[in-house]
């Protein structure tokens, strides 16, 4: 079964754009405090922007039809800012959220999607203009987000986005992700394992 969660390399991301317009949006609203209680993070993808969502009546950009199965999310400046919560990046992961294009992050925010190799790219506040232009004209678009050209693409459209040269190469290489590398080095894991003194026999 083919996992629904980033995993390995990751070159390219395909799917519809969600715009979510406002600076300085924060982890609390992202994902409010009150489902910080839970004890697996399965169920927050429903929770994402739960109470902005309630205000909003159906009006929310995650809850309009027109967003569904939307995979890049755009956003403006400081985008996660607030509470270091790593729950704000996992809530919008598992609504569909696969990479976020923005003015500017928060810094634990940006190490927390890039934990959970969740691209997070910048681009000047004049192309973030551009680019809503562009998708209000037809969200149903579907625009590539390319790692290796460090570009999004759809038709003739082509903007540029700038990552991180370290966790490009992170992303590029699969060094994001942890539990698959301990996973696919499994000789040397068990190797390790066995010269661990807590893990086997006291002398």
């Amino acid at each position: 079964m083919k996992s629904i969660f980033p995993k390995g390399v990751i070159d390219k991301i395909t799917g519809k754009c969600l715009v979510l317009s406002g600076n300085d949006i924060d982890t609390d609203r992202i994902i409010p405090a009150r489902f910080l209680k839970c004890v697996s993070f399965n169920q927050l993808g429903d929770k994402v922007f739960a109470d902005d969502r309630i205000s909003l009546k159906g009006t929310h950009p995650f809850d309009l039809k027109v967003n569904k199965g939307s995979k890049i999310l755009i956003v403006d400046e400081n985008f996660g800012c607030g509470s270091s919560r790593e729950h704000a990046p996992q809530a919008l992961m598992r609504w569909g959220i696969r990479a976020i294009i923005g003015n500017s992050f928060a810094e634990i925010f940006y190490g927390n999607c890039l934990a959970l190799g969740i691209p997070c790219a910048t681009i000047s506040k004049n192309e973030i203009n551009n680019l809503k232009e562009l998708i209000k004209q037809d969200q149903e678009n579907i625009w590539e987000f390319n790692l290796k050209q460090q570009l999004l693409n759809h038709k003739d459209n082509r903007i540029s986005f700038k990552i991180e040269s370290g966790p490009l190469n992170m992303l590029r290489t699969g060094k994001w992700d942890a539990t698959s590398q301990l996973m696919g080095n499994k000789e040397e894991l068990n190797k390790t394992i066995l010269n661990l003194p807590y893990l086997n026999k006291f002398n």
